[in-house]
């Protein structure tokens, strides 16, 4: 992520420039829906943006079969659930002639059916019972489903009609019933021009115009009234109002966003981002400055990340990936040591390094989607396997495959991570090129995030952590914290006896400066567990499940690299590099394919593997009667496995492991 802005070439039905739109994102196509086009000249066009295409067109819905289609408008809510926009109220222009502005607020509410992908049916005007609310603009409209009571519910809170409202009406779309429910706590000014956001089960109010108080009185009907920088969420479930910022709350350091209107908000997993808006003071237009800030709040601590994954291991360090997990700050890394073990033969299995080759007629490319499947034994290899990956227990359930994660989004890509306010159990940063932390208590320290000059480019945070947790009396010790999902580790810090001991009974003990702790180095041939937790504006969150991997001993061949996948009609090409570290001479080469069987429906972290080629050279042709056998993995995009391995006078070291995407 660049943390900047773009500009797309758009091309089609490009629509004019207008104000106070609905706007809904459906997947990769965007619908908006009237707004003002000029002053006092507003629109009913719908238009269609396919984002992956940036290709804009003008669809004509069908006319309701009862009523009119929606007259030209602004400031109306426009709101998507399923297959169905909800479109409630704004404002109208009575007069033809668009300089002599008649404004009429409306309560009218259509129900606009899409197809699916592409293009919409038409309108519809539902049948409803209950109280319709009053009439409105600049109201905010929100979608929220329980998940254990599955009746979708619409939420209209606040908006204008002659002076500003905070009324909150609810409308069950499976009935089409109205009604007004009865709410707990404070409820938030009057107000227009906010946004309101459902995350979880809490909408998030923030911003907007509210009554200019005078005396402690809200003044009166289209009286005076200022942008505010408050924000409240209700709970949806107990619908009771909590305040996270009040009205009067003073900012002098700029540590939370200022009074606005007329911004935009979204939301993107459990982060709230706030975009723009402009802050006036009073309705004099020269006084009111657009606002160029973007801010997040997240709103609960991240996921648990994935296992961690081994792509490669040497004597003395491993290079470690996980799934990224969107919108967080960087990832506390922790592992715990067995003490050095001696080499035991009979214990198979190695954990591999992988590498994603697209599926193409010429050479494939590479992608470093590295990522490592559990071990499973080969029969050729009878000795344990010292290697440049990994050594692992088999059958060892701590070193399943883990699931891929959901949508990814990149944290900013900054070199700094700085410490911000926290309030409730909530923080907001701003965004300004610079990516900043909550951690519990604020006990992260402003550090510099070093360089690595390896070839992922990772940045390693030398901030201190939270403190190792000891689990069934094993102590955890921190790597360190680290702004991407990858990792070279070569050594972990050391915390002082007494300060173990404290930090192991007392949550939140002080945290240790990583610059005044000792470092430990990997030791050859040794065990060890590693897990991992993301960090957000909140903190951090839960540990991954546990990953087990071992430093190799010296003298067998590293992996072979640079693998290459060709496709012709019947068969598939496969060529590869000698190991950059043979440890003498190679003697063979073994290729392998995961083939289908019963034992990977009972247990389908372990794949079982068919040799398919062993000799001195660097290729090898896979036939169609052996891919016919292969077994296909999901686990992300799908994919076939191959794996290919050398040998030298000691035996064989690990394999490269590469998924060939289908």
């Amino acid at each position: 992520v660049t943390n900047q802005w773009f500009l797309p070439a758009v091309r089609g039905d490009i629509p004019p420039g207008c104000a106070a739109h609905g706007f809904v994102c459906d997947g990769t196509r965007i619908l908006v829906f009237g707004g003002m086009v000029e002053y006092g000249r507003y629109s009913n066009d719908l238009y269609e943006l396919q984002a992956s295409r940036w290709l804009w067109k003008k669809v004509k819905p069908q006319a309701p079969s009862t009523g009119l289609p929606p007259c030209p408008r602004l400031g109306h809510s426009f709101s998507l659930y399923g297959n169905k926009c909800y479109l409630f109220g704004g404002l109208a222009n009575e007069s033809e002639d668009s300089n002599n502005n008649v404004p009429r607020y409306l309560n009218d509410f259509y129900e606009l059916e899409l197809q699916h992908g592409s293009g919409v049916v038409g309108w519809s005007i539902p049948v409803t019972k209950g109280i319709l609310p009053s009439p409105r603009e600049s109201h905010t409209a929100i979608v929220y489903c329980r998940k254990d009571l599955g009746s979708p519910k619409m939420y209209i809170f606040g908006g204008m009609c002659g002076c500003r409202l905070n009324d909150l009406w609810e409308l069950d779309i499976e009935t089409m019933t109205w009604s007004r429910p009865e709410t707990k706590g404070t409820v938030p000014l009057p107000r227009s021009l906010h946004t309101a956001n459902v995350i979880g089960n809490k909408m998030y109010v923030f911003g907007g115009w509210v009554p200019q108080s005078a005396g402690g009185e809200i003044s009166a009907h289209d009286g005076e009234w200022k942008c505010t920088g408050s924000f409240s969420y209700l709970n949806l479930d107990t619908t009771e109002w909590i305040g996270l910022i009040s009205d009067c709350q003073e900012d002098k350091s700029n540590l939370l966003p200022g009074p606005r209107a007329g911004h935009c908000a979204v939301a993107v997993g459990t982060r709230l981002y706030i975009w723009s808006g402009r802050d006036g003071y009073r309705k004099a237009w020269n006084n009111q400055v657009c606002c160029k800030d973007l801010w997040y709040l997240d709103t609960e601590k991240p996921p648990a990340p994935s296992q961690v994954q081994l792509i490669r291991a040497t004597t003395n360090s491993f290079q470690v990936k996980w799934d990224e997990v969107p919108t967080v700050e960087g990832y506390l890394l922790q592992l715990h040591a067995d003490s050095p073990l001696p080499s035991v033969a009979g214990v198979p299995g190695t954990g591999l390094p992988e590498t994603s080759v697209l599926n193409s007629q010429g050479g494939s490319s590479l992608h470093q989607t590295l990522q490592s499947l559990p071990s499973v034994p080969y029969p050729e290899m009878k000795v344990d396997h010292p290697s440049q990956t990994n050594n692992v227990i088999p059958n060892n359930n701590a070193n399943r495959e883990p699931g891929t994660s959901g949508n990814t989004i990149h944290p900013q890509n900054v070199g700094e991570i700085n410490v911000q306010v926290s309030f409730s159990s909530n923080s907001l940063l701003k965004v300004e090129g610079k990516e900043k932390v909550a951690a519990p208590e604020n006990k992260i320290t402003e550090e510099t995030m070093k360089n690595h000059a390896d070839a992922t480019g990772f940045k390693e945070s030398n901030a201190p952590s939270v403190s190792p947790v000891c689990t069934s009396n094993r102590l955890w010790y921190d790597v360190g914290i680290f702004k991407n999902n990858s990792a070279v580790v070569s050594q972990f810090y050391l915390l002082p006896e007494e300060m173990l001991s404290v930090s192991n009974k007392v949550e939140g003990a002080n945290v240790p400066d990583y610059r005044l702790l000792k470092k430990q180095d990997l030791f050859p041939g040794t065990t060890y567990r590693f897990r991992v937790a993301a960090i957000n504006g909140c903190g951090v969150g839960p540990f991954s499940k546990i990953s087990e991997f071992k430093t190799c001993i010296p003298g067998f061949p590293g992996a072979p690299s640079t693998v290459k996948i060709t496709k012709s009609l019947d068969c598939i090409h496969l060529s590869w590099e000698p190991p950059a570290s043979p440890s003498g001479n190679i003697l063979e080469y073994s290729a392998y394919l995961a083939i289908r069987s019963t034992q990977l429906q009972e247990n389908p972290s372990q794949l079982v593997f068919m040799r398919i080629y062993c000799g001195l050279k660097t290729s090898c042709v896979v036939t169609a009667a052996q891919l016919s056998n292969a077994h296909v993995d999901y686990t992300s995009r799908p994919a076939i496995v191959f794996r290919i391995s050398a040998k030298n006078e000691r035996g064989y070291g690990p394999a490269t492991q590469v998924r060939w995407l289908q």
